[in-house]
């Protein structure tokens, strides 16, 4: 039988790709929904000097470019510990994100909106689903996965998946402060990450189980 943390994350991932799917029928026409605009206006209104340098610095250092370095150095440091396994998990975790990202855009070829605070250079990709929004998911969530099933302590698997989670959301909500996404766009990010996170994460409980067994 399965483990009570996967069957949840089993239930999560189907939960997730059921809020994918009804997104992507939302956003199909490539207009904004009255979700989006409404989020937008809002979160215009929370402007400030000391919110704009956090959503910025979460912009660019959240960004793909630079958390793909980072799933290297996360896999290298696995490879060292002696979790091999695991080091070419975070591989496949990383490289399956950036196939979605290229894939689903190129599917669904939604425009960006209009960005915020003349955003400079503005981004050329089509914008459903986000690609902060999934890397980060992918990333920060397949390394708490990988991490926490692995450390002793509750508190410490906890804290793992604390600041996964708080790096998420606020990779994902920057990028609607910013205005070069739309919200469904970032849930639509976080949506798809969740599922290929859950996917990676069920081949390694079961990696695990036939290695016990043998």
């Amino acid at each position: 039988m399965i483990g009570t943390a996967l069957a949840a994350g089993l239930l999560g991932a189907a939960l997730a790709l059921t809020l994918f799917i009804w997104l992507g029928y939302q956003v199909r026409t490539g207009e904004p929904t009255g979700f989006d605009l409404t989020v937008r206006a809002a979160v215009r209104s929370w402007e400030s000097a000391g919110v704009s340098r956090v959503m910025w610095g979460a912009s660019v250092f959240g960004a793909p470019v630079r958390l793909l370095p980072l799933g290297l150095l996360a896999a290298a440091a696995f490879a060292l510990r002696g979790w091999r396994r695991g080091a070419w998990l975070v591989v496949v975790t990383i490289t399956g994100a950036i196939v979605l990202d290229v894939g689903l855009k190129t599917l669904f070829a939604r425009a960006r909106p209009e960005a915020f605070f003349d955003y400079y250079p503005a981004p050329t990709s089509y914008s459903f689903p986000s690609g902060h929004a999934l890397v980060a998911t992918c990333f920060f969530g397949g390394i708490a996965v990988l991490l926490s099933h692995r450390l002793q302590t509750r508190l410490a698997q906890v804290l793992v998946w604390v600041v996964a989670l708080v790096l998420i959301v606020l990779i994902g909500g920057s990028r609607v402060y910013l205005g070069v996404h739309y919200p469904t766009d970032v849930l639509g990010g976080f949506a798809v990450g969740t599922v290929w996170v859950a996917s990676v994460a069920l081949g390694d409980r079961l990696a695990e189980r036939r290695r016990r067994r043998a």
